[in-house]
């Protein structure tokens, strides 16, 4: 049972390495062509999905967090002049 579980767990990553290969985009993949990658992935399953990961598959450009809003945005509801004059309309009863 353990062997199955291993067998299905190595064909999920190299599928998931062969579908990663083949949709990231040509310009963003690093190292070798896109091609290339998808040779190594395929003929070397294992070894290949694990290269690919460490090596080939593009770096992700992330903001930094948390992002502080921009200017003229609201930093909480009570900062919100509208949500203030809704929530003193609503408290009076003039729903």
């Amino acid at each position: 049972m353990a062997g199955v579980l291993i067998g299905l767990a190595l064909l999920a990553f190299w599928l998931f390495s062969l579908f990663d290969v083949i949709t990231a985009p040509e310009e963003e993949v690093r190292n070798v062509p896109k091609a290339l990658w998808v040779l190594i992935v395929v003929l070397i399953p294992l070894l290949g999905g694990l290269i690919w990961m460490l090596r080939g598959r593009p770096k992700v450009v992330r903001d930094p967090w948390p992002v502080p809003p921009g200017p003229g945005m609201p930093k909480g509801p009570d900062d919100d002049p509208d949500f203030l004059r809704d929530l003193d309309r609503r408290m009076r009863g003039e729903d």
